[in-house]
C-alpha cells in the first residue's frame, strides 16, 4: 500500500510519523497491492484532526477523528475504517484481498456486532434535469433547502454533476470523468 502523509498547519515528529505508518499498514491485510492511503493531519481550535482516505479498486474508505491527542485521533480513524470494512464484509469480499477476513473471524469474539444491514431504498424520486451553471445550481439548492443538488453542468457540455454543502460552510462539486 502506498501511504502519503499530509501535514496542514501542524508539524509532526518522526516518532509520530512512524506510528501513523504502522497503524495504516495494519489495514494492508484487507487490500491488494494497488491500494493507496492518504493521511491528512491538521489542527483546528486546539484539536488534532486525523483524516484517513484509502482508495482501492474504485472504492473509497474515509474516516476522520478529532481529539486533543494525535495518537487517539489516528486510532479512532483507523478503527472507524475497520468497522466500515467489517460491517460490509460480504459485499466487499470480492473486491478486497482473498482471505482478508479469515483472521478476523478467529479474532472476533463478538462477531454479531458486524452483522450486515440490508440496503433499503426508502424513497425514489424522478425529476427533469435542466442544464445550468454552477451558480444557478447553488441558488436552486439553497431555495429548495437541500444539502445537495443534481444538475447538468452547462459549463461542461451538459455533463451530469452534483453540488453539495460542505461541513465547513463552503460548497463542493462532483463531476463525472
Amino acid at each position: 500500500m502506498k501511504i502519503t502523509i499530509v501535514e496542514r498547519k501542524i508539524k509532526i515528529s518522526e516518532e509520530k510519523r512512524e506510528y501513523i505508518m504502522e497503524k495504516v499498514e495494519k489495514l494492508d491485510r484487507y487490500f491488494q497491492k494497488d491500494a493507496s492511503a492518504v493521511v491528512t493531519l491538521s489542527e483546528l481550535r486546539g484539536k488534532l484532526i486525523a483524516e484517513v482516505t484509502i482508495k482501492h479498486s474504485g472504492i473509497v474508505f474515509r474516516a476522520q477523528e478529532s481529539t486533543t491527542d494525535l495518537y487517539a485521533s489516528m486510532d479512532g480513524a483507523i478503527d472507524h475504517i475497520e468497522r466500515q470494512i467489517r460491517k460490509n464484509k460480504t459485499r466487499l469480499e470480492k473486491k478486497l484481498r482473498e482471505g482478508a477476513f479469515d483472521k478476523m473471524a478467529a479474532n472476533d469474539a463478538n462477531i454479531a456486532e458486524y452483522t450486515e444491514d440490508a440496503y433499503e431504498v426508502i424513497r425514489r424520486k424522478k425529476f427533469d434535469v435542466v442544464p445550468m451553471n454552477v451558480d444557478e445550481a447553488i441558488l436552486q439548492m439553497n431555495m429548495l433547502g437541500h444539502q445537495f443538488f443534481f444538475f447538468k453542468n452547462a459549463e461542461e457540455d451538459d455533463e451530469p454533476a452534483v453540488i453539495y454543502k460542505r461541513a465547513d460552510g463552503g460548497y463542493g462539486l462532483i463531476e463525472a470523468n
